[in-house]
C-alpha cells in the first residue's frame, strides 16, 4: 500500500501500488494546479477522512477536483457520471522517490474537448 498526503497531513490517499507512469496535463485547471496525475480504479483508492476535502466541478461536470479543507492541496480528482470508475491521484503528494523517475505522459488537455 502506498500513501500520499496533503501538506498539513489532514488528508491521506492510499493506493495499492505505486504508479507505473504519471500524466502531466496542460488543460486550464491542471496547468494551474501543477499536479502530476496517477490513475487508479475508484475501488482501489481510499481517502481518509472521507469528509476531509471540498470539491470543485466545472465544464462538462465529468470530474470533481478535491482539495484539503485545511491546507488547500489538491489531493485527487474523482470521475463523475460515465467516468465514475476512475480517480486521478496527485502523484506529487507521494514521497518524491515514488514518482520522480517515472515516465511522464504529456497530455495536451488544452487542445482536447472539455473533460477529454
Amino acid at each position: 500500500m502506498n500513501e500520499a498526503s496533503c501538506h498539513c497531513g489532514g488528508v491521506h490517499v492510499r493506493v495499492p501500488a505505486a504508479p507505473d507512469t504519471v500524466t502531466d496535463c496542460n488543460c486550464s485547471i491542471c496547468r494551474r494546479l501543477g499536479a502530476l496525475w496517477a490513475y487508479y480504479p475508484t475501488a482501489d483508492v481510499v481517502i481518509e477522512p472521507a469528509d476531509g476535502t471540498e470539491t470543485y466541478v466545472w465544464g462538462d461536470r465529468s470530474l470533481a477536483f478535491h482539495r484539503c479543507k485545511t491546507c488547500g492541496c489538491t489531493t485527487h480528482w474523482q470521475g463523475l457520471g460515465a467516468h465514475a470508475d476512475r480517480v486521478g491521484v496527485n502523484a506529487r503528494l507521494f514521497e518524491p522517490e515514488v514518482w520522480s523517475g517515472l515516465p511522464t505522459r504529456r497530455f495536451d488537455g488544452a487542445a482536447a474537448p472539455i473533460g477529454g
